[in-house]
């Protein structure tokens, strides 16, 4: 049969064929330059983005087109930081419309994506938009800036542009006709390349720190034989104790001093610290340290307290997300560390909240006789958000100065040569080279190397996508206590 009668039989039977109009696709590769999130304390990414922009050929004035946006390859790569869940990502951008109209045309993708592990391409949805025609001619569309948010661990942003001008992905002849036609053809603008790509900002989480701060117990003073610090000999007896005074020595060198007589309080000196953090921590942060100590039989119950609003949260936080640890370094006559640990953070904090460290307290069991001495050691921030546990581990810058100087009794199972484990609670128990610390609700998976990344952060940046983590807002530090 012929296709005249092919064309006859169908419609007798009221079956309309109706010729689509031409849509083509043309690749468009330009240089971009993608601003991870700040929570992930990236810099810039460079690299290529390659759109595909498939629209009709040919149409007329009136007409509602559809306008796809696929892109075949983001400027960068999921970092080595976290791996992204299936549908969290999801794309925008902007269409530059020119020629017979001119216009940003928004488009949108939804939020759907396979799963994407670390260190591989970012997988974008198509981004779609209607077109309204409103003059004949030639009318352009040319890829203009898009965003990446990924909605986990928490909602991230990262913001990519042209860093060179773009050529055209798509051309509508547009006609005052009655009717679209098929055929004709759809052009493309040459290409410019983009850098090297490179791998992207994408992290888990970004943490700041928060919390409360407990407050420090203080005594009266004591009856029996005692008089205060501060090298003084002789001395008065008050109470009812009879008998000789007992001095505490000097402090030296700024410390403060403790003695073994009957003084239970041990003030320590407030002391300037630099911590070095990996990413997806802050760069840095600088604070001031006090380390406190009460003795309890032949321990010594330990407060660490920071500086107050040491840094501003980078995201929004919820209660309990983010809980402050630090190994106190011993030094002296007895060696080793003492571990301490903060309460998680109590209330939600929004993005630029200045956050303070919650006091982290913690058992020292002194391990040798003689003059021992505190200083801040490692700090590490825990952040969990979305069922991902983040550790972010902060080194002294240099060599911390003392802050307490204990004049200790060995116990047994001290702390000399080993790390004393605590969490807030008295009389610490003695561990090898582990440590362990008071414990923060799990809410899913536990660590897994996020901090070589983002970091996330990152955000821990996490792009999350070319895309996340991140913590440079960590960097505006505040005052002191």
């Amino acid at each position: 049969m012929s296709a005249a009668g092919v064309a006859l039989m169908l419609g007798g039977a009221g079956i309309i064929l109706a010729a689509a109009p031409a849509r083509a696709a043309a690749e468009v590769s330009y240089a971009t330059e993608c601003i991870p999130p700040p929570i992930s304390g990236l810099p810039p990414v460079e690299g290529t983005t390659k759109v595909q922009i498939t629209a009709p050929a040919e149409a007329k004035v009136g007409d509602e087109v559809e306008v796809v946006w696929k892109t075949t390859q983001a400027a960068s790569k999921n970092p080595d930081v976290l791996d992204l869940e299936k549908d969290t990502v999801k794309p925008t951008g902007t269409l530059k419309v020119a020629g017979a109209q001119s216009a940003d045309l928004a488009v949108e993708g939804p939020r759907q994506n396979p799963p994407i592990p670390k260190n591989s391409p970012m997988v974008l949805p198509d981004m779609t938009a209607k077109l309204k025609l409103t003059k004949a001619g030639d009318v352009t569309l040319t890829p203009d800036k898009y965003n990446i948010n990924v909605s986990k661990p928490l909602s991230t942003d990262t913001k990519c542009s042209p860093k060179a001008p773009v050529g055209v992905g798509a051309t509508i002849k547009v006609s005052d006709g009655g009717g679209s036609s098929s055929g004709g053809t759809t052009t493309s603008g040459g290409t410019s390349s983009g850098g090297t790509t490179a791998s992207g900002g994408t992290s888990s989480g970004g943490t700041s720190a928060g919390g409360t701060t407990g407050g420090t117990t203080t005594s009266g003073g004591t009856t029996g034989g005692t008089t205060t610090s501060g090298g003084t000999t002789g001395g008065t007896t008050t109470g009812t104790t009879t008998g000789g005074t007992t001095t505490s020595g000097g402090s030296t060198g700024g410390t403060t001093t403790g003695g073994t007589g009957g003084q239970s309080d041990f003030p320590g000196k407030e002391v300037a610290v630099t911590f070095e953090c990996k990413s997806p921590g802050p760069p840095s942060i600088a604070s001031k340290v006090t380390i406190d100590a009460k003795k309890n039989g032949g321990a010594y119950d330990l407060t660490v307290k920071t500086a107050k609003g040491v840094m501003n949260s980078p995201a929004p936080l919820p209660a309990g997300a983010l809980k402050p640890s630090m190994q106190i370094t011993v030094g002296g006559a007895d060696k080793g560390s003492v571990a301490v640990a903060g309460a998680p953070n109590s209330g939600p904090l929004n993005a630029g909240d200045p956050v303070s460290l919650s006091d982290m307290t913690g058992t020292y069991k002194p391990g040798a006789s003689g003059k021992a001495t505190l200083s801040p050691g490692t700090l590490t921030i825990d952040v969990t958000l979305g069922g991902q546990k983040i550790d972010i581990p902060c080194t002294v810058k240099g060599t911390a100065p003392v802050s307490l100087e204990l004049d200790t009794t060995a116990q047994p199972g001290g702390t000399s040569g080993g790390t004393t484990s605590s969490g807030g609670s008295t009389g610490g128990s003695t561990g090898g080279a582990g440590t362990s610390s008071g414990g923060l609700a799990q809410t899913g998976a536990t660590d897994h190397g996020v901090l070589r990344a983002l970091g996330l952060i990152a955000g821990t940046a996490v792009l999350l996508g070319g895309a996340v983590f991140t913590f440079t807002p960590w960097r505006r530090l505040r005052g002191t206590r």
